[in-house]
Parts: C-alpha cells; structure tokens; sequence
C-alpha cells in the first residue's frame, strides 16, 4: 500500500504505538534543512557521529556505523544521541532508502519497546521520517503491527491502545487487497483486544472511550462491514479467522 493514503495510516499506526506504549507522543515531520550533498568528512568512530556538532548528512559508510552502534551498546545516552542522528539523516530521500537496505529499520524499530521513554519517542521520530519512502512503508508496517500485536496480548495495555487517537485511514488494513499477513495481524488484533475486554469485564460496562480513539475505531461500524466482507476472501487461512470474529462483533 502506498502513496499518500499508505503514508497516512503508517503515520497512524506509529501514533498508535507510541500512545499504547507511554501516553500520546505527537509525531512531527519537521526538517531542519533543505537536500544537500552527502558530507563526506571523516569520522575517527561511531560515537563521533553522534555528537550534536557533528552537522553533516552522513554517507552509506556512516550510517551503518551508526547503526552497528545502535545495535551493539545498551548505554542509553549513546542510543538516543544515535537515533537523533538516524532521525535527521532519515530525512533525506537518499538516505531513507541507505537505512533500508542496511537492515536499519527493525533496528530503529527495536528501541520503540526500550524502557527509556525519551529513547521510543527518538526511535519513533526516526521511523516517522523513514516512512516518508514508500518502500519503506512496507517494512515499517509490519514493525508496527508486531508491536501492537504484542501489546495487544496483555490485558494490562488494553486500556492504553484503546484510548490511543488513530486516524480513520488505520481501517484501511481491513480492505480485501491488503497482504494476507497484514490482514491476520490486524484480525489478530481485533480479537486480542476483544479477548482482553472479555476478561476485564469491560464489554458488560458503558465504556468510556472517546471518539476518534482506537475503540470507536475496532467497534465501530464501519470496522465490522469491513471484517464481515472479509468472509468471502480468497485465502482460507484469512476466512476462518474471520469466521472466529464475527460472532463477536
């Protein structure tokens, strides 16, 4: 899925996570400057690239320096000075694309679980502005939606994910021409938090959600004609899946 409307709901789906995850964090595509050339300085070590005076666009070489870095040390000053880094050179198109073929999104996308708030809010601003390429839609997509997936099997973020504000492109994940494995993780979604509320008591009680968060979203309308056109899909895994959900819509 691309385009602006991909954009659209990969923007979403980050929101999404970063609300479940430590309250609402209002994701911004700010640029500090316009393209350039690719500075070509030399850097003695990853950790010099980090340093906030360290003011060129880093090369392909830099970059998986910066990267090997990221993945390699647990201190969490260096990971948010690196993601800082990765942030404002993944705002230029040409190294949108470096980052991706390096391996660095799931990297990046990693640090969204680290304890360290001030580390997923960094992490989550590098994959905002990564997914501006529509390439890398694809992978960030799946990132997101491993993310809430995990969140959404524990009865204690329930509450969370649900009162999170997602825009309504996020129901786009829903329609018969996604990818079989994006549709069974968003239906695995749908049924993780339904699996949750059951527990908790809460589908007996008035819920308190507001409009525009991910409840009015899952168990609104519009979600369960979508999900019920799903009976009809092609793929027998994706229609059995519904067949176990609409009994509960």
């Amino acid at each position: 899925m691309g385009g602006p409307r991909g954009a659209g709901w990969v923007a979403a789906g980050l929101l999404l996570g970063a609300g479940a995850c430590y309250c609402i964090y209002r994701l911004t595509r700010g640029r500090r400057r316009g393209d350039r050339e690719l500075g070509m300085r030399p850097s003695k070590s990853a950790e010099d690239l980090t340093d906030g005076s360290y003011d060129d666009v880093l090369n392909a070489a830099q970059l998986q320096k910066l990267l090997y870095l990221l993945e390699s040390t647990e201190d969490p000053v260096i990971i948010e000075r690196a993601l800082i880094t990765l942030g404002n050179n993944a705002a230029f198109s040409v190294n949108q694309a470096i980052i991706r073929e390096l391996g660095g999104i799931p990297i990046v996308g990693n640090k969204i679980n680290h304890s360290n708030q001030s580390i997923k809010e960094k992490a989550l601003n590098a994959l905002n502005n990564l997914s501006v390429n529509v390439e890398n839609q694809i992978k960030i997509k799946v990132q997101v939606l491993k993310l809430l997936l995990n969140l959404s099997e524990n009865p204690a973020m329930t509450e969370g994910l649900l009162h999170a504000q997602v825009d309504s492109s996020f129901l786009s994940l829903y329609d018969s021409h996604v990818a079989k494995e994006i549709l069974l993780r968003v239906l695995t979604l749908f049924q993780n938090i339904n699996n949750c509320l059951k527990i908790e008591g809460r589908l007996a009680v008035q819920p308190t959600f507001t409009e525009g968060s991910l409840f009015f979203l899952l168990h609104g309308e519009e979600c369960a004609q979508k999900i019920k056109a799903l009976v009809d899909h092609h793929d027998a895994e994706v229609k059995e899946k519904v067949l176990t959900i609409i009994p509960k819509i």
